[in-house]
């Protein structure tokens, strides 16, 4: 049901900018600051194996839902084509154990996943310009809720991003933008209380639609 709404705010924004063909807008330029507010679909699609702490197979494996909520995006232009853009949110996300005739709520938590990546425009003065990046991200568990008698600690850390996207200007400084990061992030979490430990590989894809506006 999530998905769907992300694909209806995709349509949406495509199709406003359809429309917009046919007026005026502002081409990216250096010094630009753009702010994006997107909704956003964040989907980890790692699996990992749960074992006890010294190390023996449970059968069990932990999986992270899903999670989409609203984010910022912050860019400022360096050169035409170069940009930085600084992304923040947050979202909630539960942690199952899943096996055979299994399927276990572990914890849900929040997590404050920001982003900076370094970007090239590729065609800063069309109406259609696409971009590609790169760059880090940081994974703060924050606000957690053990579940079923749990106990599980998560580990925050840093990641790896990649990124592409296309803003398609409207009028005026009004843009509406398409954005997909995948970022690479693997943490620990562990259980002493039972005596769990398990890999966290979050690896999620971050999908966005919005709307920005350049300064």
């Amino acid at each position: 049901m999530k998905t769907h709404y992300l694909a209806t705010a995709l349509v949406a924004a495509v199709a406003f900018a359809g429309a917009a063909q046919a007026q005026d807008y502002k081409p990216k330029a250096k010094g630009d600051i753009v702010l994006n507010v997107r909704v956003t679909d964040v989907s980890p699609t790692g699996t990992d194996a749960i074992t006890t702490t010294a190390g023996a197979a449970t059968g069990l494996r932990a999986k992270v839902e899903n999670d989409i909520m609203p984010t910022v995006g912050l860019t400022y232009f360096l050169t035409d084509n170069i940009a930085i853009e600084a992304i923040a949110g947050t979202t909630q996300h539960t942690v199952r154990a899943k096996g055979a005739g299994t399927d276990l709520k572990l914890k849900e938590t929040w997590v404050l996943p920001p982003v900076v990546t370094l970007q090239y425009h590729f065609a800063p003065q069309a109406r259609v310009s696409p971009y590609v990046g790169a760059g880090l991200n940081y994974m703060l568990f924050y606000s957690g809720s053990d579940k079923n008698g749990f106990n599980l600690k998560i580990d925050d850390g840093f990641g790896a991003a990649l990124q592409a996207g296309v803003d398609i200007a409207l009028k005026d400084s009004w843009t509406v933008n398409l954005d997909a990061k995948k970022i690479f992030f693997e943490t620990d979490a562990v259980d002493r209380s039972k005596g769990l430990k398990t890999k966290v590989t979050l690896n999620p894809w971050v999908l966005s639609a919005g709307i920005g506006y350049r300064f």
